[in-house]
């Protein structure tokens, strides 16, 4: 098992890596050009800039039974086709009961965006999103070594 990191604006890097480190599972951040990470506690990789290109490196390299951190509906889709654990910084678990519902109201706000409507962006992070996510991240980890 591993844990990717879809780095770009990710909120939880390094509550990800403290888990990591605390069930001896390796972390690998990725992000573009434009999020620079320089750690020496996890691998690292940085990946051209440009459209979903952190996306198809994660994908990419992702296997069974590994996590994925994102928030990217599309890019937890492809992680579950590959049998694979696609958690938010939340600590919502993507699965099959509910990705479908997620990418339709993804695509609800796209066309939204395209008619030139507005929509509010997320609340400030609050402490208690910190501690979902890493008991979600924790059981998800648990259950699956």
């Amino acid at each position: 098992m591993e844990i990717f990191i879809d780095a770009d604006g990710c909120p939880v890097v390094d509550l990800t890596v403290k888990i990591g480190a605390e069930y001896n599972v390796g972390v690998t951040v990725i992000c573009d050009m434009a999020h620079i990470f320089n750690r020496t506690d996890v691998k690292v990789i940085t990946v051209e800039k440009g459209a979903d290109s952190v996306d198809f490196e994660l994908v990419n390299r992702i296997h069974k039974g590994d996590i994925a951190v994102t928030q990217d509906y599309g890019l937890a889709a492809m992680c579950l086709a590959k049998q694979a654990f696609p958690i938010n910084q939340n600590g919502l678990v993507y699965n099959s009961g509910n990705i479908d519902s997620l990418l339709n109201a993804r695509a609800a706000a796209q066309k939204i965006r395209r008619g030139g409507g507005r929509l509010k962006g997320p609340k400030k992070r609050t402490p208690q999103q910190d501690a979902d996510f890493s008991a979600a991240l924790k059981k998800l980890i648990a259950d699956n070594i």
